[in-house]
């Protein structure tokens, strides 16, 4: 082989890899791999829920038919999951899709996160989170009308566990802080949206 062909055999290779290394980054990555397969590495890789349209924008699927799709594909997820026995299922939480253990290995994972228990929500936290739930948006001063004390302290408290948020401003003297509750309160009680709230008479306003 020559300078010449050599030098041009170098070329084309170089071409290649370029080629390659151009689909990877095209519209749709991976797009090799059957869709369920790409969500369920997106699933696994996520630390939080994501929504329809998160996932297909990261897929780089076209927004048109794109969360039929998605929910297509989750059903055979979940289809595969259940004949092969599997201990989790994709499950729609906070508004969005995260891989969650069933229920029947509960009592393992409690042992796992034993750990978890000394932080555990108060009485007096979770009745004003419970408030809050089903009145928001809800100024302090309603919390503590119902509860019959005051509650200041929790409300920091249910804040710097991420459980509730600040969500405006009342239209009254002073414009108090109303308050509504978080995504982390529906990843951490298992709510899709709050309209999975169970209901009780006379909780919402």
């Amino acid at each position: 082989m020559t300078d010449q062909q050599a030098a041009s055999l170098a070329q084309e290779e170089h071409a290649d890899d370029q080629a390659s290394g151009d689909s990877d980054s095209g519209e749709q990555p991976c797009a090799q791999q059957p869709l369920q397969l790409r969500i369920e590495a997106l699933l696994l890789s996520s630390d939080r829920p994501l929504s329809e349209a998160r996932l297909g924008e990261l897929l780089g699927l076209p927004s048109k038919g794109a969360a039929a799709a998605i929910r297509d594909a989750l059903a055979e997820l979940n289809e595969q999951y259940e004949q092969t026995g599997r201990c989790f299922r994709a499950e729609r939480l906070a508004g969005g899709w995260q891989l969650l253990t069933t229920k029947a290995f509960g009592p393992l994972l409690a042992r796992l996160h034993h750990d978890r228990q000394s932080t555990k929500l108060s009485q007096a936290a979770l009745e004003t989170l419970a408030i809050i739930a089903y009145r928001q948006p809800i100024m302090r001063a309603e919390v503590e009308a119902i509860r019959g004390v005051a509650s200041g302290e929790v409300l920091r408290g249910l804040l710097e566990r991420r459980m509730i948020k600040i969500v405006g401003r009342a239209e009254e003297l002073g414009r108090p802080m109303l308050y509504g509750t978080s995504h982390d309160f529906l990843k951490v009680f298992g709510l899709a949206s709050l309209d999975d709230l169970p209901t009780v008479e006379g909780a919402r306003k």
